[in-house]
């Protein structure tokens, strides 16, 4: 059994702090590289100043932080913005010339792996794989809940990735996909602003047991028609169970990992998604790519807690260290 996972982090997970100005760039990089973990992922619009723009300034800070602790360029996380211009929808050939500033961008930073956002269309993909290949920059299109991987749109990738043959575009699996659990902090956000705590449970409840999200939607709103009980209802439908077996399928096509997580507990599990199963089935497929922990319980929280994100991913790198 394959055992050669890598660790990485995900700068987004570090957002609650990086925005209220508690911690600076480096500051996240410095706290990814003390849980462990050898990989650094960013969201370049989030955190490099004039992105997609960089100085020679910068690029050299950049790498003499890696230099510095000791970490490695993994993953750069690209948007497609199709309607940044007001009433105008960009064409292909507009949003092509968008997609490779992303991956000049990578190139010059050193990551070999963009993340792709799930709504560039396999049209897209075709047209910049030279371009990806050229500057040696894997494209990883993510998929992520409510897709999974054998879904129909994912499987127009997976026809693309086949008929052109290339090995600059893979799958970027998301955690989020392997949900069996509802995550608390989110259903306890929606309970404090107004939902039926009974109601919440029984979605929770239906959720766990594997019903269909549109039998539990259509069963709540028998019960209400209170547009935040639905909204309850409706995260079944956003956060999906997958067996993770199914990535055994295109195990070859698997470039990189998202680490999704919303609430990691002072035993080292995740509250709703059951890494262990998911991290077993990598090892058997063969995965020697990283796993990029990326917190997104903040935002459930903040209305009520003082968000601790250094120690959320603290606890994730842990337990993916344990679990590898």
């Amino acid at each position: 059994m394959n055992n050669h996972i890598k660790r990485a982090v995900s700068l987004y997970s570090y957002q609650e702090e990086f925005f209220l100005k508690k911690m600076n760039l480096e500051d996240c990089i410095a706290a990814a590289a003390k849980t462990g973990a050898t990989g650094i992922e960013i969201i370049g619009e989030q955190s490099i100043p004039n992105f997609p723009k960089l100085t020679d300034a910068f690029i050299d800070q950049w790498f003499g932080w890696m230099d510095k602790y000791n970490v490695t360029p993994v993953a750069h996380d690209m948007f497609m913005d199709y309607t940044k211009k007001k009433g105008h929808y960009w064409t292909n050939d507009e949003a092509v010339e968008s997609f490779k500033k992303d991956i000049r961008f990578a190139h010059r930073l050193g990551f070999k792996v963009i993340r792709v956002i799930c709504n560039v269309t396999p049209e897209i993909m075709e047209k910049v794989i030279h371009f990806a290949e050229d500057h040696d920059v894997k494209l990883g299109i993510e998929v992520h809940s409510p897709w999974h991987i054998n879904s129909a749109w994912m499987y127009r990738h997976w026809e693309v990735m086949e008929r052109t043959g290339t090995k600059h575009f893979g799958f970027i699996p998301d955690m989020g996909a392997f949900t069996k659990r509802l995550a608390r902090v989110q259903v306890d956000r929606m309970v404090r602003q107004g939902a039926d705590r009974k109601i919440a449970d029984f979605v929770c409840e239906q959720h766990e047991k594997g019903v269909m999200a549109e039998y539990i939607i259509a069963q709540v709103a028998q019960m209400t028609n209170n547009r935040i009980d639905i909204a309850v209802a409706e995260l079944a439908r956003h956060n999906i169970m997958v067996n993770p077996i199914s990535l055994l399928q295109h195990a070859d096509r698997i470039i990189h990992i998202h680490g999704k997580f919303y609430e990691m507990l002072e035993d080292y599990t995740e509250y709703g998604i059951p890494y262990k199963e998911v991290i077993d089935v990598l090892k058997k497929g063969g995965f020697e790519g990283y796993i990029a922990s990326e917190y997104e319980g903040n935002r459930h929280i903040q209305d009520i807690y003082e968000v601790d994100s250094v120690e959320q991913v603290r606890r994730h790198q842990e337990m993916l260290r344990r679990l590898i």
